[in-house]
């Protein structure tokens, strides 16, 4: 892990300027299966000093680390944020309501959550509305900011670590190995056994295709799958 990039996030966050700086972002917004996991950080640069910072000196976005680092951050963040709120939207509710609109209200949500008040909130890339505390939206805010990257960190580690124990209650899926996302394996799976209750049924995905491929295993059972708009 690369300590500069943690200072580099931890100084954009001090350019503001204040005290208490909110960050939020997101987890499975791609995923094909799983829920969509939104976390909101909460960082008090007054106590972010010399011995109580050093372990967010490592701090990066979620996407650029391995599976154990992140678990090391995540451990960090825990350890640094004055407050972390997080909000698991699952498969059924994102069919019901809409990705955008369960992404939007999760950050609205979590940066509502956390107390104190932050005097800067920022969000990866999105504009919440007027019902959000004021915010800015950074565009790659978890590749800038201390604050969005913790976020990213803490809402990621939830996200896999939940996908591993769908895994044992859904093991034809591999979700512990892809995490819900679309690979050639998971939609194999999907077109062989047809979708669980943790997909997204409102995705229009070529997984839920009727049509088997040759790559179908010998003595697998092939099922239609539930048609996707149902």
């Amino acid at each position: 892990m690369s300590v500069a990039t943690g200072q580099r996030l931890l100084r954009f966050d001090r350019r503001l300027g204040v005290r208490f700086v909110a960050g939020a972002d997101e987890a499975g917004r791609g995923s094909l299966a799983g829920p969509l996991v939104v976390a909101g950080v909460l960082l008090d640069y007054d106590v972010l000093r010399g011995p109580r910072v050093r372990c967010l000196a490592a701090l990066n976005d979620s996407k650029q680390v391995a599976p154990d680092e992140r678990e090391e951050l995540f451990r960090a963040v825990v350890a640094c944020a004055t407050a972390i709120s997080v909000r698991v939207i699952s498969s059924g509710e994102i069919d019901r309501v809409g990705l955008h609109r369960s992404n939007l209200g999760g950050l609205r949500a979590v940066l509502g959550d956390l107390h104190p008040t932050a005097e800067a909130c920022l969000v990866d890339g999105f504009r919440l509305g007027p019902t959000a505390p004021p915010h800015r939206a950074i565009v790659d805010g978890d590749t800038k900011s201390a604050a969005i990257a913790a976020a990213s960190i803490v809402a990621k580690v939830v996200r896999d670590r939940t996908m591993r124990r769908l895994d044992a209650l859904y093991p034809r899926y591999g979700f512990a190995s892809h995490v819900g996302y679309i690979t050639s394996r998971h939609s194999l799976a999907v077109r062989a056994h047809g979708p669980c209750q943790q997909h997204r049924l409102s995705f229009n995905a070529k997984a839920y295709a009727p049509e088997v491929t040759a790559e179908v295993p010998v003595g697998v059972e092939i099922k239609e799958p539930l048609a996707a708009a149902s």
